[in-house]
């Protein structure tokens, strides 16, 4: 067993993760926008592989954490392709994927690339498409202006003192990955969780997330008091209760 931190050389960047060796299913964790591995989920799930002896990875997008880049540089395509890098370079077998917030965008397009070796997911407060609510939704007329011409805005966290950055790249690229108009072609087992006082990302997308999945096995749990991190006691025993359902315990 090993859980110390790593880096994994990526074209001209280096990508920070921990990893744990142990039993298959393995079980892989994806984070937010502007979040990174030592959450409290990330950290959660650590805790319970080890001692389930279960393979578990997690790691810090580019611009994101211990990783090397500028967040600002990010965008939906070079996230995902930092989540492929790592399934491919530090997992073996099946995987059980975890996506909170964005990462749930990105563990669904690594289940589309690579549907062999994704086991199942489980989604938390699942943000497919949020580039694209961001535009039509959330930008005043001032923000969209300042978008076009700076190519950047910045938006006040409820999570941190750093504003989130919103780029114009981030924004255009996010339209190549967008999943919720159209069937999603995936037959794996998913199970999503989501807060309906979730402030950040509405519950109904879930809603739509679900209707979307073709797969048979597709299950989605409202809960009527959860909010946006879904990090208290509670949540965290539902998360590895579910993560251990999908890997067969």
């Amino acid at each position: 067993m090993q859980d110390v931190i790593e880096y994994l050389d990526r074209g001209p960047h280096h990508i920070a993760y921990r990893r744990l060796f142990g039993r298959t299913p393995g079980v892989m964790f994806c984070g937010g926008f502007m979040s990174d591995m030592t959450g409290s989920k990330a950290t959660a799930l650590a805790t319970h592989c080890a001692a389930q002896r279960r393979a578990f990875v997690r790691f810090d997008y580019a611009g994101h954490g211990a990783s090397g880049g500028h967040f600002e540089d990010g965008t939906i395509s070079q996230w995902r392709d930092d989540a492929l890098t790592a399934l491919d370079a530090l997992t073996e077998g099946p995987q059980v994927v975890v996506g909170s917030s964005m990462g749930g965008w990105i563990a669904l397009l690594l289940a589309l690339a690579r549907p062999q070796r994704v086991r199942g997911l489980v989604l938390l407060a699942p943000a497919p498409d949020f580039t694209q609510t961001i535009l039509d939704h959330e930008l005043s007329p001032t923000e969209r202006e300042r978008l076009q011409c700076d190519g950047r805005i910045e938006r006040p966290s409820e999570y941190s003192e750093q504003p989130y950055v919103i780029t114009r790249r981030l924004i255009e690229d996010g339209q190549r990955h967008r999943l919720l108009d159209a069937p999603i072609a995936l037959s794996c087992p998913v199970r999503i969780v989501h807060g309906m006082r979730d402030s950040d990302v509405a519950w109904q997308q879930s809603i739509t997330l679900i209707e979307r999945l073709q797969g048979e096995d597709s299950h989605l749990t409202l809960l009527k008091n959860g909010d946006h991190r879904l990090s208290g006691d509670a949540d965290l025993a539902r998360l590895t209760g579910l993560v251990d359902a999908l890997c067969g315990a």
